[in-house]
């Protein structure tokens, strides 16, 4: 029996219902965003809540733009989307946003966040960018989930052309660390209790359990070195070395080395692991040169078993997370924590997406525009609750610091500025005091469930900074140029000022009060300069809608 199969006849039996049970869903052979809307609609009824209206296409632009391309729409977008007529514009525009660039970059700078945290200590810049890079490529090819995860924690090559090294690199040699990692990122499972002792939650993990999947990475040596004039990271993978597991904490003892702990999967199952020469010797790695490869690598066995579609947790942990991303909370809640006593919200629509998404080939496209087509999502957000628990109005929510930098590059219209001074947007940064502290200026985004509270740095930083007022300040081709040397009504300089910036359309009494103000000087530049100031400070531009 190989390492993907499964001994718990718990496991057995949950990977049956996942592969198996279609569900209404399967059987009656419906669009997964079919499914979705009735089995939200079952659990309103059930729990006697009346959901909000759809949202207006304004507010449902502004949030997709975000959710998908992780920025706010052009004017010219805008404009195009909100002057349409037909009925199917909106399953148009989500078809276009997955196949724009823009959602792969934005997918990775989630990724990379859940991945790395914001500041991890043994990842530099550079090795970070490529990162980005590698996971962005990946999804924009519509690459399998399976296969880019696989490939990012078997973690060949160097960190200039591969993500998991990067990945490996932020944990430096300390299996326990990792095993938790991966468990919680990849499999939403909590192991970290049974480091110590049995796990007190749900009593499901062991310490033999956590030792033995963290010797799955006992071997796993940090290399970094210099290709090519640039710093790089790589993985190297010993032949030798055990996990040592030493009891109880309460019964360890001073000098106490413990026995050696054979690497074993969640499921139960052990490593089949072919034993080495008898004369085996260790090969020294060279000076700047990468490990040699291993006799038997476990990271490569333990990457094709957490990225089996036969996997119980895989496919349920990638669909609670991609769901939560577009809809504000896991079905399962947190995402990265599954346990038996806390079950799903809606238990027969997460079976169907994680038997559907199967079924697709774990094709992370497919299962973005099913969930973004689906009623719940284009409900309007009109609200002060930020997450509903039954998803019956629209997530409300704070964009992201790598959001708040895109939109803000969007609603001055730097690109429109570089190309008018003969330049190339994709090549152009934004000024690079702006670009380097704007992530760890703004506040992140708060953990579902938890209010959101801009700190003081944040607001100082938007309102005095000397980069922000220069982004926004005229310059040929963007919004303030436009909005002082356009000819345009002030009426209609005030409505492109709001849809550029707000996405929608300015009221009657914001109308009139913009009105006053671009005729309240002579110095046309510095009041079109303080209009966009005012916009992209309030509170509404900080949020989705």
């Amino acid at each position: 029996m190989n390492a993907i199969s499964f001994h718990r006849s718990a496991m057995v039996s949950c990977l049956a219902i996942i592969l198996t049970s279609a569900g209404r869903a399967h059987a009656e052979d419906r669009p997964l965003r079919h499914v979705i809307n009735a089995e939200i609609r079952a659990a309103w009824e059930k729990q006697g809540i009346k959901p909000a209206a759809q949202a207006d296409d304004a507010m449902f632009l502004r949030r997709v733009y975000l959710d998908l391309a992780g920025t706010i729409p052009s004017y010219e977008e805008a404009v195009t989307f909100l002057k349409d007529d037909s009925a199917d514009k909106r399953s148009k525009l989500i078809d276009r946003l997955l196949e724009d660039a823009r959602f792969g970059k934005h997918q990775a700078a989630l990724w990379e966040l859940a991945l790395l945290g914001r500041r991890p200590i043994n990842n530099p810049d550079q090795p970070r960018q490529a990162f980005r890079g590698w996971i962005a490529e990946r999804i924009n090819k519509n690459e399998p989930y399976d296969r880019w995860v696989r490939d990012l924690l078997r973690a060949e090559g160097s960190s200039l052309d591969n993500a998991g090294p990067v990945f490996y690199a932020q944990f430096d040699g300390k299996p326990e660390e990792t095993a938790m990692a991966v468990s919680r990122l990849f499999l939403a499972t909590q192991i970290h209790c049974a480091q110590c002792h049995m796990d007190r939650r749900d009593g499901k993990w062991t310490q033999q359990d956590f030792y033995g999947f963290s010797a799955f990475f006992v071997r796993l040596a940090v290399v970094r070195r210099t290709i090519n004039g640039k710093p790089a990271v790589e993985i190297g993978e010993k032949s030798t070395g055990e996990m040592m597991f030493v009891g109880p904490a309460a019964r360890q003892e001073a000098g106490k080395q413990g026995k050696p702990m054979p690497p074993k999967f969640l499921d139960g199952a052990a490593l089949e692991e072919p034993a080495l020469p008898k004369d085996f010797k260790e090969t020294p790695p060279k000076e700047g040169q990468p490990l040699p490869r291993p006799a038997f690598s476990r990271k490569e066995k333990l990457a094709d078993w957490i990225a089996s579609a036969e996997n119980p947790y895989f496919a349920r942990a990638a669909v609670n997370r991609i769901w939560a991303q577009l809809m504000g909370r896991g079905l399962v809640n947190p995402v990265d924590d599954f346990r038996d006593e806390v079950p799903a919200s809606h238990p027969q629509l997460f079976k169907a997406l994680a038997q559907q998404f199967v079924a697709q080939r774990l094709d992370m496209k497919w299962l973005v525009r099913e969930i973004a087509n689906s009623d719940a999502y284009q409900l309007s957000s009109a609200s002060t609750i930020a997450e509903p628990q039954w998803y019956e109005r629209g997530r409300f929510r704070a964009l992201t610091p790598e959001e708040m930098l895109a939109s803000l590059r969007e609603a001055s219209g730097f690109d429109a500025a570089v190309r008018a001074s003969g330049g190339d947007p994709a090549k152009a940064a934004l000024p690079a005091q702006l670009d380097f502290w704007s992530p760890y200026s703004f506040t992140d985004a708060p953990a579902p469930g938890g209010a959101f509270q801009a700190s003081l740095k944040e607001r100082l930083f938007m309102s005095n900074a000397t980069r922000v007022r220069e982004l926004l300040q005229p310059r040929k081709g963007n919004l303030a140029d436009w909005l002082a040397t356009s000819d345009a009504p002030v009426e209609e300089r005030v409505d492109r000022l709001f849809l550029t910036v707000l996405t929608r359309l300015p009221k009657a009494e914001e109308r009139r009060l913009f009105t006053e103000h671009f005729a309240s000087g002579a110095d046309k530049r510095a009041l079109a300069e303080e209009a966009v100031w005012a916009l992209v400070n309030l509170s509404e531009f900080r949020f989705n809608h």
